[in-house]
């Protein structure tokens, strides 16, 4: 029966393709899908794996171990900046915490290699899977939009690099009301640009926690775990989880 259901789809997927249905339609054949928008954090489309890489090649030996306290610090400085009412953007924060970082591990970070770092996060490229993906999911007449803790300038540099400025219909960054996620106030970004009910939101979450905020918030949440990590212990469990964004395409076709 799904093989079968799949198949309907793909054809109908099809036909928006020529213009022989419009979009809207899938929808209202399957009504009991009320998602409307997909809300991406940054991470289930950009792979940050090459910034790891580049800081074990710039600092050999040390590499690994500045990443990680690098990416820490990362979060924990928005949360604290957040929390002590002392907002700064996310190109901020990330370079600080790399400062710090690279002061902790006792590595020279001249200005030279931590430019070199700083713009990995302008040049980030998306995991395998992302472009059919999008599109199948774009195909649905499902709205497409990040809303990440990145700055606008961040995304919108990567959707270029990538060739993605027509699957998006919009960037969201919590950096518009100077929050990070997972404050509800982040969250709500989404509802208030889209003019959706928060039901018609589906959240799409790169790290635990985020999938944790997004469904406490309560946000439909999906989770690519792709890192295969354990659900964070935050009292809440996303309604899905899989490895992939094709492994999302199939749950909503479902």
């Amino acid at each position: 029966m799904q093989h079968t259901r799949r198949v309907f789809i793909n054809y109908l997927l099809s036909l928006t393709a020529i213009g022989a249905i419009a979009p809207d339609s899938i929808t209202q054949i399957f009504p009991g899908n009320k998602i409307k928008a997909l809300a991406f954090d940054a991470f289930p489309i950009f792979d940050p794996r090459p910034i790891l890489a580049l800081a074990e090649e710039l600092f050999p030996g040390k590499g690994q171990e500045l990443s990680n306290l690098w990416r820490i610090r990362q979060f924990e400085y928005q949360w604290l900046r957040t929390l002590s009412d002392k907002y700064q953007d996310f190109w901020t924060v990330t370079q600080d915490a790399l400062i710090f970082a690279a002061k902790s591990v006792k590595v020279n970070l001249t200005e030279e290699k931590r430019m070199k770092l700083m713009d990995a996060y302008l040049n980030l490229k998306t995991w395998p899977d992302v472009l059919p993906a999008l599109q199948s999911l774009k195909d649905t007449g499902i709205k497409l939009v990040f809303l990440s803790n990145m700055t606008e300038k961040m995304l919108r540099q990567n959707i270029k690099v990538n060739g993605l400025a027509d699957m998006f219909y919009d960037v969201f960054s919590t950096d518009i009301n100077h929050s990070y996620k997972p404050s509800p106030k982040a969250y709500q970004i989404a509802i208030d640009r889209l003019k959706l009910k928060k039901s018609e939101i589906g959240f799409v979450a790169f790290a635990g926690w985020d999938a944790s905020g997004a469904k406490s918030f309560g946000y439909p949440t999906y989770w690519i775990n792709r890192q295969d990590q354990p659900n964070e212990e935050l009292g809440v469990s996303p309604d899905w989880t899989g490895n992939s964004l094709n492994d999302l395409v199939n749950y909503l076709a479902k």
